[in-house]
């Protein structure tokens, strides 16, 4: 049966102004809803950052998720949609409460810009390091990063069961016909938060 794909663009490469770019507008907006303020629109951005992209912004501090909520589908121009998604992961994500301002010290970003989606019918053609995954049945839909699988470690059947949970289907409904099996690919990058200023001494003359 042949393959069925949605989602957007092809993927493009990003270079490090690209990426940097990307990490700027992230934490300004994180910086603009902790004052209240409307966070200013997205400048001078090369071709790359102005196309229509899927993308999810997550969050970590001292090693531990705090945040992640993205734009499935291609619905607008990549940096857009990351300046909306770091602050909706960061005072929307109802897993966790607003992140407060003293937490913005040490919070890590993580960029993940998705290809298009693909629908697969076989388990066998998920790779496992290189697939993220979206199950829908119905109105139910979950989505897990690529990079889930890899860090806790999953085969491909815990891969899909935990799909399937995050969708709030039972572990099994992968097998059932009427749930529909995407894969895709992830561009990811990951910015550490800035080291802490320090005074510098004096030096002698």
């Amino acid at each position: 049966m042949a393959a069925v794909g949605w989602g957007g663009q092809a993927p493009v490469g990003f270079n490090a102004a690209d990426k940097e770019t990307l990490f700027k507008v992230a934490r300004e907006s994180i910086r603009a809803h902790l004052k209240n303020q409307t966070p200013a629109p997205p400048e001078d951005a090369s071709p790359a950052l102005c196309e229509p992209r899927g993308v999810f912004v997550t969050l970590h501090r001292k090693g531990r998720l705090r945040g992640c909520i993205g734009y499935l589908e291609a619905v607008k121009p990549l940096l857009a949609a990351v300046q909306e998604m770091a602050a909706a992961a960061a005072f929307h994500d109802p897993r966790f409460p607003p992140l407060q301002e003293e937490e913005l010290a040490d919070l890590d970003l993580e960029i993940s810009v998705l290809s298009p989606m693909q629908r697969i019918f076989k388990a066998e053609e998920i790779e496992v390091g290189k697939h993220g995954l979206f199950i829908e049945r119905g109105w139910a839909r979950g989505l897990l990063l690529p990079q889930v699988a890899t860090e806790c470690k999953w085969d491909r059947i815990t891969f899909l069961e935990q799909t399937c949970c995050k969708a709030g289907l039972p572990p099994d409904a992968w097998k059932d016909p009427d749930t529909r099996i995407y894969v895709f690919t992830a561009e990811i990058f990951s910015q550490r938060a800035p080291a802490p200023q320090t005074e510098q001494e004096p030096q002698p003359r």
